[in-house]
């Protein structure tokens, strides 16, 4: 099993039962890591939707922060009602609203513009994030610091764009490697 799903095994519980060197250079766009996941979703025959792509994408920008001290790419995430967003890609794919999002992507086609470390750090946020439902992840980010940091005193089902630091993301994510 590897490193990386060993940790968030141990975190998720953690975090459920409180709450009942991937390197990629900066210049790369985090359309490349959603292209990824989409991708996925078009081999496996599992539907993604905006809402679950914006998680996925920020799993993979925070591991890679936490693991490897590096951005997969230097957009930020705001924290909306749903979770963290990226603004530019929830706008790629707004007219989706909640329906499954269809593009042609070819998996390989991506894996073929990502290095190698880069590729396995995709694989891994994919084994452990991908099979959960957007609503299931929606309500993970919604458990942790990150997430709530950036909110602060902001309820909930308020609407935020408040930016989710980069700087928080590594250090929470550090702390469940450390776990």
């Amino acid at each position: 099993m590897c490193y990386i799903i060993k940790v968030l095994m141990i975190a998720l519980s953690k975090d459920m039962s409180k709450n009942s060197g991937y390197l990629m250079s900066l210049s790369s766009p985090y359309n490349l890591i959603s292209d990824y996941f989409i991708g996925l979703s078009n081999e496996t025959g599992s539907l993604i939707t905006n809402l679950k792509l914006q998680k996925l994408v920020y799993y993979a920008q925070a591991w890679s922060l936490a693991l490897n001290n590096k951005e997969l790419f230097s957009n930020d995430f705001e924290a909306w009602v749903h979770g963290p967003v990226l603004f530019d890609l929830y706008n790629n794919y707004r007219a989706q609203k909640w329906n499954p999002i269809s593009k042609a992507v070819k998996l390989s086609d991506i894996e073929s513009q990502l290095d190698a470390e880069t590729k396995a750090l995709l694989e891994d946020v994919a084994q452990v994030y991908f099979e959960l439902d957007a609503y299931k992840l929606e309500r993970l980010t919604h458990l942790e610091a990150p997430w709530l940091e950036a909110r602060g005193s902001i309820a909930e089902n308020e609407p935020c764009n408040n930016i989710i630091s980069k700087t928080t993301m590594k250090s929470y994510y550090n702390g469940l490697v450390a776990a």
